[in-house]
């Protein structure tokens, strides 16, 4: 999960501000993927992360001065990871979280609390799916409040709230590498024209809406959401340009799928090393 939500670690952290995530990101794909090349995705507020952080991680390859032209990639310098994204009912317009990113501390905390009611959570619960009769549960409910009871959590959200929060709205035209935009059409918490906006916006974007479907395609229509990403993934343009990249055999998806609102997956990131393969694995998480 992104740094400070879900389950992750909430002890010996010295800031959760939404840049602290984006490099708790970024050390992660270092570690874990070699920084080798990588398609990244993400649901709601995740999309946000995603936008961010491939604005900053673009792949780019360039010759060193000297090399001759129709020479094999592997003599070509490379800059960034990021290949691809998947941007499923993504936050891209919309930066900040508003007046909260201004309140006093009190006050803040005060929201804080707000934001892991049940009330509040039900509300969200409600408004996430398209067939809330079989979605929206009290165990929905449950398991989507269950992280906010952890120590810490509070300060963790209290920091990320004083950060001003993720910024992407400047950012999603830079992202030029191939994306799938993603969209349920009974989206009931961001409008619908956001998706178009999407493809208007960036270079190389393609839409794929959902049926029946509202916030959270992942969750709801989670087969069809699984068959048009690993299309895409499987798609020429998506072909790894590194014979180190094209070794490692599998994709290796970090799908924190869910966001503020927890398991009902209103944020997440995905992570897929760019092998030109089937998704091979798939780590859940919890949520803001």
């Amino acid at each position: 999960d992104l740094l400070g939500w879900g389950y992750t670690q909430l002890d010996d952290v010295a800031s959760f501000s939404a840049q602290a995530k984006i490099e708790a990101l970024e050390g992660f794909w270092k570690t874990m993927g070699g920084y080798g090349e990588v398609v990244v995705g993400g649901a709601s507020l995740g999309g946000a992360a995603v936008i961010e952080f491939a604005a900053k991680n673009l792949c780019r390859f360039s010759k060193e001065e000297g090399q001759l032209e129709g020479r094999d990639d592997e003599n070509k310098t490379r800059e960034g990871c990021v290949r691809g994204t998947v941007l499923l009912d993504a936050q891209g317009f919309v930066d900040g979280i508003g007046p909260m990113s201004f309140l006093p501390s009190p006050l803040a905390r005060l929201g804080i609390q707000v934001l892991k009611s049940e009330p509040l959570r039900e509300s969200a619960n409600q408004m996430s799916y398209f067939d809330k009769e079989q979605f929206a549960t009290e165990d929905a409910l449950k398991v989507g409040r269950m992280h906010c009871l952890r120590d810490g959590w509070e300060e963790g959200m209290l920091s990320f709230m004083q950060s001003g929060g993720f910024r992407p709205k400047e950012k999603v035209g830079l992202v030029d590498v191939p994306s799938l935009v993603i969209w349920g059409r009974d989206d009931g918490i961001l409008e619908k024209e956001f998706a178009q906006k999407f493809v208007d916006t960036m270079p190389d974007a393609q839409l794929q809406w959902i049926e029946r479907c509202g916030h959270v395609p992942h969750l709801e229509q989670p087969e069809l959401t699984a068959k048009y990403i690993a299309e895409f993934l499987r798609s020429e343009k998506l072909r790894p340009l590194e014979t180190t990249s094209i070794s490692n055999a599998n994709y290796i998806m970090n799908n924190v799928m869910n966001g503020p609102w927890g398991a009902i997956g209103l944020g997440g990131v995905a992570v897929a090393a760019a092998t030109g393969a089937a998704a091979a694995g798939t780590l859940m998480g919890g949520g803001m």
